[in-house]
């Protein structure tokens, strides 16, 4: 990354977190027991008087990294410390740093150094978001989960936080589209079966049936980035074919929610007297299979 947008980012952050990014008083390092507050201190708390954070965007912990974070604890400690504020009841609520809390239980400790800032809720939100968003292990979903909570709970515009985080606009737009694709699309993403590449340009299609019909290609074919876009821009150019009938709103619903449902192509068609016909399309007798196991 360039010096200019790194800094930029780091400004960005550190209006938005506030103290957090300032060095903490490290000469202050204790129990909480026996202090009103500790707040701008870093502590050492006993892990099972801190509370998992609510806001917590995160939802995917890899084991395995997780265990290997463990064993670097066990030898050097805990490097960086996690960030917690106080509630009014006096618990101590974990604001940033489950991972290194995860690892911390998992490496046998009893206690962990937290630095105690004063946040309120929505401050804690924000913190949490901000500090997940930057890592680098965190799945597209999963960023573009953190900002449509940014910008739907924190009330800020796409601009707002892209100054916020160092994004461009275009960038959080992209992850943003990621989350109005099928459930089967998605799932694929985080499973690593089809890139952020793939996933971008299967957003780019307006039909559920489309998207869904590439991503079993993808899958079947191997089809790479290039591909799948070829692809597109070929539908794109074809004319629409012209129908006898125009489906109501409702029933291209229901053909788009079956689809997604059930990971395949829907059909419905219905005649004047109100009965109809339901085309379910199928790839190969294993894909059949999957889809008559749904209907049981």
């Amino acid at each position: 990354m360039a010096n200019g947008k790194r800094e930029a980012m780091g400004k960005g952050i550190r209006a938005l977190l506030s103290d957090i990014g300032e060095t903490p008083n490290t000469s202050s390092v204790g129990s909480l027991s026996g202090r009103s507050k500790g707040i701008g201190e870093v502590l050492n708390i006993p892990i099972l008087e801190i509370k998992v954070n609510p806001f917590q965007p995160r939802v995917e912990f890899d084991d395995e990294k997780l265990e290997e974070l463990a064993e670097s604890i066990r030898i050097h400690g805990v490097v960086q410390p996690l960030t917690v504020r106080r509630e009014p009841s006096g618990k101590i609520e974990l604001i940033a740093g489950e991972r290194r809390l995860r690892a911390s239980k998992l490496a046998g400790l009893l206690e962990v150094p937290c630095y105690v800032r004063n946040a309120n809720d929505q401050e804690s939100l924000e913190i949490a978001l901000i500090e997940n968003i930057q890592r680098e292990d965190l799945n597209a979903l999963e960023v573009g989960r953190s900002y449509e909570r940014l910008i739907e709970e924190c009330s800020l515009t796409h601009e707002e936080l892209s100054q916020r985080i160092g994004k461009k606009r275009a960038t959080i737009s992209n992850y943003l589209r990621l989350l109005k694709l099928p459930p089967d699309v998605q799932n694929a993403l985080s499973d690593q079966r089809i890139s952020m590449g793939h996933a971008r340009a299967l957003a780019g299609l307006e039909d559920v049936l489309l998207q869904l019909d590439l991503l079993h290609e993808i899958l079947s074919d191997n089809l790479s980035v290039r591909e799948v876009e070829r692809r597109i821009a070929s539908l794109a150019k074809r004319k629409p074919k012209a129908k006898n009938k125009k489906k109501s709103p409702s029933f291209k619903a229901m053909e788009e929610k079956l689809s997604s449902q059930w990971s395949t192509r829907v059909r419905l068609n219905q005649k004047a007297n109100g009965s109809g016909e339901m085309s379910v399309y199928f790839h190969n007798e294993e894909d059949l299979q999957r889809i008559l196991d749904l209907l049981q």
